[in-house]
């Protein structure tokens, strides 16, 4: 299996173990970054596990992805040359507003 380079310049994953409410949401984190990885959803273009979709209105290309559906953790990744930059873990009481996360954080985004 091929993997995709995954950049995590911010420390997504550290802070992820970090904030994440229990070690159930921590496994669905690990399995989320390893569907993210692997080159053949990207080349098909399917994510059954986090439903990666870009995030329509931002000024960047930024993606959307789920850690867990129903409590409404996401990631936010941008893919720029073949590599899948990590920006931010989003708690799932703040992702509806998605366009002022990236916002408030938009240093994290090229």
């Amino acid at each position: 299996m091929q993997t995709k380079t995954l950049v995590d310049g911010h420390g997504i994953i550290n802070e992820a173990c970090r904030i994440l409410p229990d070690d159930s949401h921590k496994i669905k984190f690990m399995e989320a970054l390893g569907e993210l990885e692997d080159s053949e959803c990207h080349k098909s273009r399917t994510f059954p596990k986090t439903r990666m979709h870009p995030v329509r209105g931002a000024k960047q290309k930024v993606y959307r992805a789920d850690i867990d559906k129903i409590s409404g953790w996401r990631l936010h990744l941008q893919l720029i040359e073949g590599k899948l930059y990590l920006r931010d873990i989003i708690e799932g009481q703040k992702h509806d507003d998605v366009l002022k996360v990236i916002k408030r954080k938009k240093i994290r985004y090229k």
